[in-house]
């Protein structure tokens, strides 16, 4: 809701400048996407290490 109501804003404010983030969003988000993907699986490479790194603890602290 805060980023629609930034957009009308600058609606007011600059409609040229408005008009051109809204047709350029999409293009943005679809060059973004292959970072945003490569920092999931990042992610979940190091939430696995750290599982690994961890589990002789676990098992530890279990007994």
């Amino acid at each position: 809701m805060v980023k629609f109501l930034l957009w009308c804003i600058l609606l007011v404010l600059c409609w040229p400048l408005a008009l051109a983030a809204l047709a350029l969003y999409p293009l943005v988000w679809l060059v973004l996407l292959p970072f945003r993907i490569v920092g999931i699986a990042v992610g979940g490479a190091l939430e696995l290490v750290a599982a690994i790194l961890f589990l002789p603890a676990r098992l530890l602290k279990a007994i």
